[in-house]
């Protein structure tokens, strides 16, 4: 472990990250977890403190972890840029029976570099994730179906650190607090705000409006929530997470979004994104930074330039003040007006009002349910005001001020 943050990723803080961990696996499921389940525990090489602590918690609790590193950035580095079209689509051996079978996945993200893959060509990368999608689809199916549930979260590493102008020290405790890992039983916090958070989703529930208009400095955008849809949040499958999200009907996507927080793709830094949507897509964008690659992201298939997530965070419930230079915590930004993102491309089934693991293909395309290789979070914190028509033409408020107006 790093000597800068052993003192506050210690041992007892890091067996209150596997135990939040582990309640936002099950706390995705619609089906307990039995004993001896199968839990993928999948680690970049510098989370290894905690993945060592999730792995003994899940052998104390009578699970079968799986533990598994990922590639070091010179691993991935030679593979988009050495490995030609076969390979870079190849299927792995066991690939597709270990993801039919395994119950859960766990994932612990902390990035060596940021700049690894900036000399690769972007296309390498669209090719090998479309390559995945089929293995994408299986565990899509099988959460839909209450077989599989997963989560993930962030340990401080000096590139995440560097990336938010933060000391090591100042991003650790950053991520400790935003977690509840200060706190004596940060589960117990967690079960806390989702009993604030389920009385607004019923009340934005019960609105049904047909559509929602999102307003700000840069900011004006009209979003169709669709039919038979419900809104989610502090599901567990992010930690932390603070955001009330819903998958809208991407066809009634019109108007114009702005995201001030910067996100990265791919070792680029993405600064100042506008997007243009008419009838459902983007069809005219412009950045500060990241041209280049932003145009790459949207020709990766027809669904990337469609909206599959609209996500709103409280102030109220969100810790987080500063910029993370992270999608995870971006994406659940507090700061001093709350925030907002859409998510360009993959839409979540868990979104639909029914049974999920019913939904067909067909029917999803029938709804407006978006499908993509791709998910890119986009982040405005500007000051602004949300506002849902209804069927009978009333319009309500639903959020300003950077909270909800339940």
């Amino acid at each position: 472990m790093n000597s800068d943050i052993s003192t506050i990723m210690c041992p007892e803080t890091l067996g209150k990250y596997a135990e939040v961990l582990y309640w936002g696996l099950t706390r995705a499921r619609k089906t307990p977890l039995k004993k001896s389940s199968v839990i993928h525990v999948r680690y970049d090489i510098p989370a290894l403190p905690l993945a060592e602590s999730v792995v003994g918690m899940l052998h104390d609790l009578d699970m079968t972890p799986v533990p598994r590193a990922n590639p070091t950035s010179r691993m991935e580095q030679d593979f988009y840029s050495k490995a030609n079209r076969k390979r870079l689509m190849m299927e792995i051996p066991g690939d597709k029976e270990f993801l039919g079978r395994i119950s859960g996945s766990i994932h612990l993200i902390a990035p060596e570099s940021f700049t690894h893959l900036r000399s690769v060509d972007p296309e390498n990368i669209t090719i090998a994730r479309n390559g995945r999608r089929e293995l994408q689809e299986i565990l899509v199916k099988r959460e839909a179906l209450g077989e599989y549930s997963w989560t993930l979260c962030m340990y401080p590493t000096p590139a995440l650190a560097e990336q938010a102008s933060l000391s090591l020290e100042d991003y650790a405790l950053e991520m400790k607090r935003s977690c509840f890992l200060d706190q004596g039983m940060p589960v117990h916090n967690w079960k806390l705000l989702i009993k604030e958070v389920e009385e607004i989703k019923k009340w934005l529930d019960s609105l049904q409006p047909r559509s929602i208009r999102v307003q700000s400095e840069n900011v004006d955008l009209l979003l169709r929530p669709g039919d038979r849809r419900r809104w989610v949040g502090i599901s567990g499958r992010n930690i932390p997470s603070f955001e009330l999200y819903i998958s809208p009907d991407w066809r009634g996507t019109e108007g114009e979004y702005y995201a001030d927080l910067p996100s990265f793709r791919h070792g680029h830094k993405v600064q100042g994104v506008k997007l243009s949507f008419r009838l459902g897509e983007v069809i005219r964008f412009s950045v500060d930074t990241g041209f280049e690659i932003t145009r790459e992201q949207l020709a990766t298939d027809p669904g990337a330039k469609r909206v599959g997530e609209f996500a709103l965070v409280d102030k109220r419930f969100s810790p987080i003040k500063q910029a993370m230079a992270n999608t995870l915590y971006d994406e659940n930004f507090g700061g001093e007006h709350g925030s907002c993102h859409i998510a360009l491309g993959q839409s979540y089934a868990n979104t639909f009002d029914g049974d999920a693991g019913a939904l067909s293909p067909e029917r999803k395309q029938e709804l407006g349910f978006n499908s993509s290789a791709l998910h890119w979070d986009l982040v405005n914190t500007e000051d602004k005001r949300v506002t849902a028509v209804l069927e009978g033409g009333d319009k309500i408020c639903i959020y300003e001020n950077g909270q909800f107006q339940y």
